[in-house]
């Protein structure tokens, strides 16, 4: 499966933005999916998790309340409001066929190649 993120972009902070992640090839109706993201200098951290069956969705503390993860047949989402200088970094989409919306990097397969999201104060 070839995931392709897209959506970041440069946003002030309280805005909102919308991040996708296409999958080629196949459909992503029984794949668990995740959010991750990377700033400079610091480890990739879990953002959020939507279980295969999408009966189930996952949160990191610091995103609750704000972002919001969803799944259709072809793509991936994460909308993200009330945006703070803090969220700014490189967000990986990431799934694994019949995963249940893991919170480790090493619980997915397959991996997009990132979109910068900068929010500016």
């Amino acid at each position: 499966v070839q995931l392709q993120a897209s959506g970041g972009g440069l946003v002030q902070a309280g805005g909102s933005l919308r991040l996708s992640c296409a999958a080629s090839g196949r459909t992503l109706s029984s794949y668990g999916m995740g959010w991750f993201r990377q700033a400079p200098g610091k480890e990739r951290d879990f953002v959020a998790a939507i279980h295969w069956s999408g009966a189930s969705t996952y949160y990191a503390d610091s995103v609750k309340g704000r972002f919001t993860i969803s799944r259709d047949n072809s793509q991936g989402y994460l909308q993200m409001n009330s945006l703070k200088p803090e969220d700014t970094a490189v967000y990986y989409c990431a799934a694994h066929r019949y995963g249940s919306g893991g919170r480790r990097p090493t619980e997915y397969k397959y991996w997009g190649q990132g979109t910068l999201v900068t929010v500016s104060s």
